[in-house]
């Protein structure tokens, strides 16, 4: 997993802004470039600005979504407060998406053995990324790179070419402005160092600052788990099915309730992805037609139109690069198609069956007749003594019901049947 670090720096104000002996606010994010971090990285700028504070950021990413990067490139380049990129610990990369937001800060930074690069677009969907899409980020890297005085022509070639270069490089072509070893050695490193923001110039003063974290929210936390494409759909379908097995065998309970919450959880994942309404809609009309297959039985029309319903929103549901995995997106739905038209069946033969409870479930039955008169007699049935009357007016030992009336079975002789 990835990890984004932030760090928040207290300053005091000024005409030319310093901060002395102010402490760090550490706050860490865990994965690729997503949306949560997106709106983890603002909620970050807006706390250190509360604080006057500066913020620099600890980068280690694989990259990730396209609009979410963009978002905290806006984010910090219209920052009301310094922003400290670094690319750390040892080991680590500012690829792709990590690229762009690494020169977006007003001081880019990179620990020993790490890299910077590969901003290529890539198509998670397997199809072929167009001179258009090249060109728009190509374009946007140089304008970012030209902002904070840096290499115009790594920023370019990291996207056409998918140019990729060590600390030590990006240091001396100056896609960096320095290495450190850690967080302390960063510190000291900045310290004294003067950036322009909003207009005013603002000068470090980091040495020997003390760290304390800005943490992630539970809603966070939960999101940046949740907020995967497959997860989503996952949810999505195994509660559906849950609703369907709910609905063919009514009064149980635990399914109806599980997949009512495994479908939350599927919305409320796809609620911070970047989702299209054309596959949202998709995706609630194979769930509609799932589901009206258990209630309009047929030959199983409802439940093919809800799995390539299904399948066409899986392929345009997202927007960006992301996307469903085939693995996931086609076993999914022909089991939630194959669960459908099964419990359709099995709803629709138990609309036919015979009753096998209440009044109506007794009616046939074979009883034994105790009477002491041949004209009223009693009969065991289902744990209770019941009295029973004669349909022709004559009692006998063996007898079926024909009727209930009231407390009191009706019965009619079955002696003659057994003769020869």
């Amino acid at each position: 997993m990835s990890t984004v670090t932030i760090v928040l720096i207290l300053m005091t104000g000024g005409s030319a802004r310093s901060a002395t002996n102010s402490p760090v606010l550490l706050a860490e994010v865990d994965g690729p470039i997503t949306p949560v971090v997106a709106e983890y990285l603002a909620d970050a700028v807006d706390e250190a600005e509360t604080r006057s504070a500066v913020l620099v950021v600890s980068i280690d990413t694989p990259g990730g979504l396209d609009v979410s990067m963009r978002e905290i490139v806006q984010t910090f380049l219209n920052s009301p407060v310094p922003v400290v990129a670094y690319v750390s610990p040892e080991g680590s990369r500012a690829a792709s998406a990590g690229t762009f937001i690494t020169m977006a800060a007003h001081v880019a930074t990179m620990a020993p053995a790490t890299s910077i690069g590969a901003a290529t677009p890539v198509d998670l969907q397997g199809g072929e990324i167009t001179d258009k899409v090249i060109n728009d980020a190509a374009a946007f890297a140089v304008s970012v790179a030209e902002r904070r005085d840096r290499d115009v022509e790594f920023a370019e070639a990291s996207v056409r070419d998918g140019t990729s270069i060590t600390a030590r490089e990006a240091t001396e072509t100056d896609v960096v402005d320095l290495m450190a070893t850690d967080l302390d050695d960063l510190l000291a490193a900045i310290d004294g160092l003067t950036v322009e923001v909003d207009g005013v110039d603002t000068t470090l003063s980091t040495a020997g600052a003390t760290v304390e974290r800005f943490e992630l929210s539970i809603l966070h936390r939960i999101l940046g788990r949740i907020a995967d494409p497959n997860l989503a759909i996952l949810l999505l379908s195994i509660g559906t099915l849950a609703i369907i097995y709910e609905a063919a065998n009514p009064g149980l309970g635990f399914a109806g309730i599980a997949g009512a919450i495994a479908v939350i959880l599927g919305f409320f994942a796809l609620s911070v992805l970047p989702v299209t309404t054309a596959g949202v809609v998709l995706l609630i009309l194979a769930v509609a037609l799932f589901i009206g297959e258990v209630f309009v039985p047929g030959v199983g029309v409802m439940a093919a139109g809800g799995v390539i319903a299904l399948l066409l929103s899986g392929l345009f549901l997202f927007e960006d690069t992301l996307s469903v995995s085939a693995p996931v997106l086609w076993p999914t739905a022909l089991v939630l198609g194959f669960g459908a038209a099964y419990a359709s069946r099995a709803v629709f033969k138990s609309r036919f069956a015979p009753p096998s409870t209440g009044l109506d479930a007794m009616l046939g039955r074979s009883v034994t007749v105790e009477s002491n008169d041949g004209v009223h007699g009693t009969a065991f049935v289902d744990g209770t003594w019941w009295s029973v009357r004669a349909e022709d007016g004559v009692l006998e030992e063996e007898a079926r019901i024909v009727a209930v009336d009231g407390l009191e079975l009706v019965v009619q002789s079955t002696g003659g049947e057994h003769e020869s």
